[in-house]
């Protein structure tokens, strides 16, 4: 309502003036700003930290479980997948309870489930457990990216959005350089570290099993550290404004629990693919089912379209409900799923990346020196430097070159940084860790323009279920590119001849064909909206 001029009108132009908050309440905005960033950033820290891990001591852990080496690749292929489709599964639940109940609230439970349940991986004794505890502490690992997203984009300016997406970015990668650093820390004193808990009544049976195998079970079980986090989530961090606007206007009220029992359908899809792909039959009585290339693809492609169905359903019936009340025809819930879906692929084209090379990159080196010299942690720690570098220029490049000719750049930098890692090595030798460098900096630079360009892409009323799908339901996609680089490795035992030149085999074949995926991501950009210079939806 305007003023009075003091003859009983009212002054239009002071009308219009939106009123200006107290010093106070702006201190108090400002300070609210960074605890959120700070939240998020310590969030993803340990976000990195628990991807990390398993680069590390998922081979320590597999020799243990297992007993011998035989299987070994097979299982971290499917483990690894799982955690992924995990992570996929989380992305929505975990997005789906942020846009129903608030950020905050859905954030701390997220932490505080990938946080118990990474400790509890520590305990296995059979890979089937781990790989259960591994998909379950997924879930909140994917919710808490989805959430921390948007929530620091909600409440953060729009002027601020390239530096911290590229915060976003790096504080993973420097959770993945954290693991790296306290393995290597940690190895050389294994054995004080063993007779500390000795002294302290722990017993002799229990020691001996933290110890064994590089001490995994004690890396993962300081994985619980995070669980801190949710104290300061609750009583510190404060909730989005801008959600908070969305439900005073009822916009939550259209989220409906029964539809999550389409996301736990969804996920058979996904768990059908890693069957599948991890097993080579399938017995049924007397009789035995190969698991040949046909029923192979054509079971992943009713898994993805089972995970896809599944995944999308809670935004279609949201959509579909608020757009019955506002008398939209049904066209809004099919262009908001068009754009979930390309975000995927985009989204899944890094992770695929990722994941079916870098991630590789510790082991190989593991593999070249037969365990010593530490390699597989100072890959790692390369590898990560790498990774915080890119994640913060990518982020930038999105403002300076724009958000699709960015992307395009990212993805013919991390293809020649594959084939450079790969192909340029046949040993570890003085070009291995600068190379391992050069290939964090560019296959992990995508994960600070993901931060900036997916919640762009959704309102607020869906924005950390959109997002938390697009990026999430990539990691599907990476998954399945999991299972194939350790398929691949199988077909590529040998040097292959092609093009006049000889391709190392093992590691090196196998992940550089992974990277000619980068190349279906430099084509795919050119379908996705340009959004440089403008502001979230609301």
């Amino acid at each position: 309502m305007g003023t009075s001029d003091g003859q009983g009108r009212i002054n239009p132009a002071k009308a219009a003036t939106p009123a200006r908050p107290s010093p106070a309440e702006g201190a108090a905005s400002r300070r609210g700003q960074w605890l959120v960033l700070a939240a998020a950033l310590l969030g993803w820290l340990f976000d990195g930290a628990e991807q990390g891990v398993f680069s590390l001591v998922g081979r320590p852990s597999l020799l243990d479980l297992l007993g011998s080496a035989d299987r070994v690749g097979t299982w971290f292929g499917a483990v690894t997948a799982g955690f992924l489709v995990g992570a996929a599964t989380g992305g929505v639940l975990f997005g789906w309870l942020g846009d129903r109940i608030g950020r905050v609230r859905a954030m701390t439970l997220s932490v505080l489930t990938y946080a118990l349940f990474t400790g509890l991986c520590g305990l296995s004794q059979a890979p089937v457990q781990l790989a259960v505890l591994r998909f379950v502490a997924a879930l909140g690992m994917g919710g808490e990216w989805a959430l921390g997203v948007a929530l620091v984009m909600e409440v953060w300016p729009n002027r601020s959005r390239a530096v911290t997406a590229g915060l976003i970015g790096a504080a993973a990668n420097v959770g993945y350089l954290l693991v790296g650093a306290v393995s290597l820390a940690l190895l050389p004193h294994l054995a004080a570290v063993g007779r500390a808990l000795s002294a302290v009544g722990l017993p002799e049976g229990w020691v001996e099993a933290l110890m064994r195998h590089q001490g995994w079970r004690l890396m993962m079980l300081l994985g619980t550290a995070p669980a801190l986090l949710t104290f300061f989530f609750r009583l510190f961090v404060p909730e989005s404004e801008r959600w908070q606007q969305q439900r005073r206007h009822g916009a939550t009220t259209g989220w409906a629990t029964r539809d999550l029992l389409a996301v736990l359908v969804g996920v058979l899809g996904p768990a059908l693919i890693i069957y599948l792909w991890a097993t080579d039959e399938t017995r049924m009585g007397e009789r035995v089912i190969r698991h040949g290339l046909g029923p192979r693809l054509a079971g992943t492609a009713l898994g993805l379209a089972v995970a896809l169905a599944g995944y999308t359903f809670p935004v279609i019936r949201y959509l579909q409900r608020t757009g019955a009340a506002a008398g939209d025809d049904g066209g809004a819930w099919r262009r908001v799923v068009g754009r979930m879906v390309l975000a995927a692929g985009l989204a899944g084209v890094a992770l695929l990346g990722t994941w079916g090379s870098a991630q590789w990159v510790p082991s190989w080196a593991d593999r070249l020196t037969e365990g010593a010299q530490r390699a597989k942690e100072h890959a790692q720690i390369w590898l990560a430097v790498g990774a915080i570098v890119g994640t913060l220029l990518a982020a930038l490049a999105g403002d300076w070159f724009g958000r699709r000719l960015s992307y395009c750049l990212l993805c013919l930098g991390s293809l020649g940084s594959v084939w450079l890692l790969f192909q340029a090595n046949h040993d570890y030798g003085p070009l291995f860790l600068p190379a391992a460098f050069l290939l964090g900096l560019f296959t992990a630079s995508f994960y600070g323009w993901l931060p900036l360009y997916l919640p762009e892409l959704f309102p607020t009323k869906m924005r950390a279920t959109g997002q938390g799908f697009s990026y999430n339901f990539g990691r599907i996609l990476a998954a399945i590119g999991a299972l194939q680089t350790g398929n691949l490795m199988g077909l590529f035992r040998n040097d292959v001849e092609f093009l006049g030149r000889t391709w190392q085999g093992g590691y090196p074949l196998a992940c550089s064909v992974m990277g000619l995926i980068y190349v279906g991501g430099a084509a795919l950009i050119w379908l996705a909206p340009e959004t440089r210079g403008r502001p979230l939806p609301e």
